[in-house]
């Protein structure tokens, strides 16, 4: 639950970056801390599935997790951030 948490909060903060580095591509903070947040959850279940990151099992909490965790949601909620709002201009350009 706490990696979850992690990889949510850190994906926001990912998204955020994102935006604010790409002016272009970027959905509002409102819109750039949701898209985050789901990238966070899905990079942090990545890395959990590529045995990279904390999963919900019986794994320690050590700092090596916690930064693989922060790591993979920023990145996730970066990503996703930047695909949505490339979406989002393709759409805007193609109406």
């Amino acid at each position: 639950m706490v990696a979850l948490i992690i990889q949510l909060v850190s994906g926001a903060l990912g998204g955020n970056l994102a935006g604010s580095l790409l002016k272009n591509l970027s959905l509002g903070t409102l819109g750039n801390s949701i898209a985050g947040i789901l990238g966070g959850g899905l990079g942090g279940q990545i890395l959990g599935m590529l045995g990279l990151g904390m999963g919900g099992g019986e794994e320690a909490m050590d700092i090596g997790n916690i930064v693989g965790n922060l790591a993979g949601g920023g990145v996730g909620g970066g990503v996703v951030m930047a695909v949505v709002g490339l979406i989002k201009n393709a759409m805007n350009k193609g109406a």
